[in-house]
This record gives C-alpha cells, structure tokens and sequence, in this order.
C-alpha cells in the first residue's frame, strides 16, 4: 500500500494508465499523462532548488495544472501550500513570508497581484508562470518550458510518511491566517477513510465545485487519485447550468457539496429533466443542509445516497461522517467518527464525559495534524498528550455524543464560523471595514442563510456625518477581500452593546439573531 501521496498517482498510473484522470473543460488527462506531466514539474522545481521539506506554493483555480502542481511538489520533496486565487497582494505577502515559500505556481493573468507581494517579501520565491509568456516586469518560468524539457525522472527524496505534505492556511481568532501542517501519514490515512465509506470505485466519475485550495475540495483529488477514479474539475458553481450539463454528460456518479451548491441545483428548472440516473451519492459537509432541501434533494435524486459530514482542516477535513441509513433516525447528527479515528466529548480538564452531556469535542487518530506552523504556543493549546501518550485535538467545538457514539454538534467556543464552505474571520474582515474613514465600530458574525448556510453580516456604527452606503462598503471589501469574506447583510447603528471594558459583545449580537432563529449556530 502506498505510504506517501505522490505513490497514490504513480501506482494508479502503472495500474490502470489510460483510465481518465481529471476532465476540465474541453481538456482532459490519463493518469499515464497526468503522472508524466507531474514529473515534468518536480524536474523544473527539483532545478529551482527544491527539496524535502521545501515549500511550494500553488496559487491556481481549479485545474490539470493545480492537480500537477500539487503532486509534483510532493514529488520534488517539497510541502504543498494552497493559495486562494482570489488572495489580495496584502494577504498573499504574509502567506508567502509566513510560509517561507521557496516557490510559486501562478498564472501569468494575476501578475498584478502577485508581483507587488514579490516585491514586499524580504526573500521572494522563485515563480513558475501558467501563461503564454512571463508578465512584463516578472522573471521565473514558463510551466509550458517545464513541460517541453527532456523527460526525466525526479530525483528521490527520500521522503517517509511523518515528512510534512501540505501547510494549509485556515482563518483563526486573531485575524491572521495559521498554517494546518498535514502529514504524509494524514493524507494516506484520511483518504482511505473516506473512500471506504463512500465505498468508491475506478467507475466513479465525481464532479468537484469545491475549490481545491481548502479541504474539502482538495480531498476529492487525494481520493480520486488514490482509487483511480475520474475527476471533474469545475472552476467553480458560477454557471450552474454549465455545470449540470457536464454532469449529464460525463454522467456523474458522486457529488460533493456545500449548502449553497444544493440549494442552486435545486433552483433549476433543467435539474428537474435533466437526466442524473448515474448520481449514485451526494456529500454535504463545512455547515448542515437545511432540513426543506435534505428533503427536497431525496425526493429529486431518490437513487442517491446521502452523507451528511463533520470536519476541520487540523483533522485534515474528516471527523465523522452520518451513515445514509442512519439519516431518518438521527437527522440531527453529524455522524460517529470516521475509521481510525476516535471523537468523544470531554470537560474542560480533558475528562470524558458521559452521553448527554455537552463539552469540547477531543479527536484522535491519524487524521489529526502535526500543529500549527510556527505557532508553539498555539499548538500547545489545540494538541495534548493523552494517557497514552497519544495526541488529542481539542477542537474549539462544543458537542453532546450519544450512546451508540453519534455526535451531535451544539456550538462554537471561538467566533470563526464559515461561509460557503470556507472558514470566515470576523477580525480580517472588520479589519478591512476600519479601513473605511466613515467607520467608527464595526462587528462581523454569521447569520443563517439558505444560499450560504452562515452568510457574512456586519453592523456598523458610522463616525458622525459620515456618508456610508452598503454598496460602497462592498465594493471597498471586494478590492481588499476574497470573495466568501465580502458581507452579504450590512446593518447600521447608532452604537454597538459593549462590555464594561469597551470591548464589543459580538455573543449580544449573536444572541439576537438566536432569539430570531435559533438554528443559527451551525457545525463546520
């Protein structure tokens, strides 16, 4: 069995070389193809100086190039770091320092992004440019340049399952994104897990919406390559009916998803005769479906299974999953813990408590991170040494288990919630309102919302005389923001509930919205 990712993509490659691998848009790659042209650029990034430990950022929508990317890194040595294409230059400085990013793969068309955050990085990483040619003013290479260099094996690195595979950046409390550090080991083993209870085959052809810079986007190909399985990429949900023509034309077996992607595929007309027999399942995880689609989505794909799912980045995207069969009868669920892994429900000393009762939700397994990059103290929060000597994740989440192990989510100990799928800082995104002169207070939390699941709200105290419209507030976070981090609801008033030491009641404000529907606290 294969003990490194990399190993997933050359052994389905000798196993089953011409089965499709990944299908985007008119192009299309073999795992023969896809294993070749991978090689390619561990060659090129191996020449640039990579090497085991090294990290390689990749700052790509979802593409054949991304999934090359990503497993030529591993190849190389490297430690992959995915990069929302959408990332401000801002943003992108931090990430590439924090990360001490010796390479980026990028496309030659987010120059204008990218070149200023080279510029302010005190050691800037070599780029490899997707394009037609380098940006004006940009050095680096061309990916087309690494493709047409004699073909070579990469060199060993002489990796081993404990070596790093990925540094995932996740929004924390203080605004500032940490890095996930995710084993070999984490990849090898979440990724059985899944595949076994989704119970994939090589006949799979699964459609992915989801961006592969986060998890749960990204466990699809770890999946898919570990299987054999076909792999559509989407670069996102923007033209749904784009979309489901592909499905009925690759006819499409699985499809992951986020409450907003359902709850557009229900809104078309065309899903109502469209001609998806093959669906053989359908995954929901980053927040709950709401019951009225749960139900409408059985009723429309009645061949299809269910699974409904929990997860965080630092357990490398899988916690539990919810059995289909077990939907009717605990519907309320996230489900018991995924094999391997181990999640019950202990007091503030760490204790495990008995059914019923509410307290942090504990995981260990192999799915659990190695710990934050450069973040000791932070880690040492998050990670603990069980009785065993083994490691605990305290997840931040409150929880109440069942006796049979089902897991029941009851609310967050931190405010980080997430929108769309992707995990939301209400600190960055007040931080890009106080930007604004006329913003004298701002506060951010989540609020439920059909489309999103937890949609983004800000209230705002504007400064006297200050002339704000929610238009102009939008438009000034969509220049400073990803797009997830924009607020949809925007709220003005005359002051904000505040603590005796004048710090804002961001719980007050929850609390409000509770009283009006008390379903908003929502599991990631």
């Amino acid at each position: 069995m294969a003990h490194l990712v990399h190993q997933f993509l050359t052994d389905t490659a000798r196993r089953d070389p011409h089965r499709t691998a990944l299908i985007a848009g008119d192009a299309r790659r073999s795992f023969a193809e896809l294993d070749r042209e991978s090689d390619a650029v561990a060659c090129a990034l191996q020449s640039a100086g990579i090497a085991r430990g090294d990290r390689v950022a990749v700052m790509l929508e979802n593409s054949i190039e991304y999934v090359a990317g990503l497993f030529a890194t591993l190849k190389a040595g490297g430690v992959f770091v995915p990069v929302n294409p959408s990332t401000k230059a801002d943003k992108l400085t931090y990430l590439l320092a924090d990360a001490g990013v010796r390479v980026l793969i990028a496309p030659a068309a987010l120059a204008r992004q990218v070149l200023p955050a080279l510029e302010a990085v005190e050691t800037p990483p070599a780029v490899l440019w997707i394009g037609a040619g380098l940006p004006d003013g940009a050095t680096g290479l061309l990916y087309a340049d690494a493709l047409a260099a004699p073909q070579r094996q990469p060199v060993d690195p002489g990796l081993i399952d404990q070596d790093l595979a990925a540094i995932m950046y996740t929004s924390g409390t203080t605004g500032r994104p940490k890095g996930v550090m995710l084993t070999h080991a984490n990849y090898v083993n979440t990724s059985w897990a899944i595949s076994t209870y989704l119970e994939n085959t090589p006949d799979d052809v699964v459609m992915c919406v989801l961006p592969l810079t986060f998890g749960y986007g990204l466990s699809q190909v770890m999946t898919g390559v570990r299987v054999g399985f076909t792999l559509v990429l989407e670069r996102s949900f923007a033209f749904p009916m784009e979309t489901l023509k592909r499905m009925v034309q690759h006819r499409v077996t699985g499809l992951p998803g986020v409450p907003t992607v359902f709850s557009t595929l229900l809104g078309l007309d065309a899903a109502r005769t469209a001609d998806l027999g093959s669906l053989r399942y359908l995954t929901n995880a980053a927040a709950p479906l709401p019951a009225a689609h749960l139900r409408r989505l059985r009723e429309r794909f009645p061949q299809a299974l269910f699974h409904s799912m929990y997860g965080m980045t630092e357990c490398c995207t899988r916690i539990s999953t919810l059995s289909p069969a077990e939907l009717d009868a605990k519907p309320a669920s996230v489900g018991r813990a995924i094999p391997n892994c181990e999640a019950f429900v202990a007091d503030e000393e760490g204790n495990r408590l008995p059914p019923g009762q509410v307290g942090e939700l504990v995981v260990r397994g192999a799915n659990v991170m190695r710990g934050y990059w450069n973040r000791p103290e932070e880690t040492a929060r998050r990670l603990r040494r069980g009785p065993q000597g083994e490691t605990l994740l305290f997840t931040g989440d409150l929880f109440t288990q069942d006796a049979e192990g089902h897991l029941y989510f009851v609310s967050r100990k931190d405010d980080v919630f997430k929108c769309r799928g992707e995990k939301v800082s209400p600190r960055e995104v007040e931080n890009a309102l106080y930007e604004l002169d006329g913003v004298l207070e701002a506060c951010v939390i989540g609020v439920p919302d059909d489309a999103d699941g937890l949609a983004v709200k800000a209230f705002l105290v504007p400064r006297d005389g200050a002339a704000l419209s929610e238009a102009a507030i939008r438009q000034h976070c969509r220049g400073r923001l990803e797009s997830h981090l924009v607020p949809k609801f925007i709220e003005f008033r005359d002051s904000l509930p505040k603590t005796d030491s004048g710090k804002i009641r961001r719980a007050e404000l929850v609390g409000e919205v509770q009283a009006q529907a008390p379903t908003l606290t929502l599991p990631r």
